[in-house]
């Protein structure tokens, strides 16, 4: 163990000397400048392979011990939506059938009527309901109709299986399956 360290400290006095023995060979005297070693002697030593006389140190320490840059996490709360991408789960090409396969959450979250609308419900409908008042209990109840955009991305994420007429008996949305005068 000790035997290791000595061949180390040697290895490194003998790269640090060794980077000086151009500089020694280039100047006159330049052997008194290091701590009396004569020019003879500079001369002779010779260099190790690669040995750094410095580590570069982060500025904020170190990352494998789980800390972040600052300036990362300065970034980071300032652009979430170049590091958070909206994700649509979609499956182009299945590998039991080799078909698209529906999204499902688009299927329990909306609803699509006959026409090609779609209609889901207002944004908290459910979510702290006993610190709203009644006007906006109500107003929350009320459902929505989704814009053409929308319309059109939701048909992509479903398969022609939910876009099939549906008869139900006694169906609440009955009257706004068939759409007149109205352009989407």
């Amino acid at each position: 163990m000790a035997a290791a360290a000595a061949a180390a400290a040697r290895g490194a006095v003998a790269g640090i000397v060794g980077r000086w023995a151009s500089w020694a060979a280039r100047c006159p005297g330049a052997g008194r400048a290091l701590s009396g070693l004569s020019g003879r002697c500079v001369r002779l030593v010779r260099v190790p392979a690669a040995a750094p006389l410095w580590k570069p140190r982060l500025l904020w320490g170190s990352l494998s011990g789980g800390g972040t840059p600052p300036v990362l996490s300065s970034v980071t709360s300032l652009l979430p939506s170049i590091l958070q991408q909206p994700v649509r789960t979609l499956t182009y090409c299945s590998l039991r059938n080799g078909k698209r396969k529906t999204v499902k959450a688009v299927v329990d979250r909306f609803l699509r009527l006959h026409n090609g609308l779609w209609v889901r419900r207002k944004a908290g409908y459910k979510k702290k309901l006993w610190k709203k008042s009644a006007a906006q209990r109500k107003r929350l109840r009320e459902l929505v109709l989704c814009t053409r955009t929308q319309c059109k991305l939701l048909d992509k994420m479903t398969t022609s299986f939910w876009k099939r007429r549906n008869w139900y008996v006694d169906d609440p949305y009955q009257k706004y399956h068939d759409r007149t005068n109205l352009r989407v």
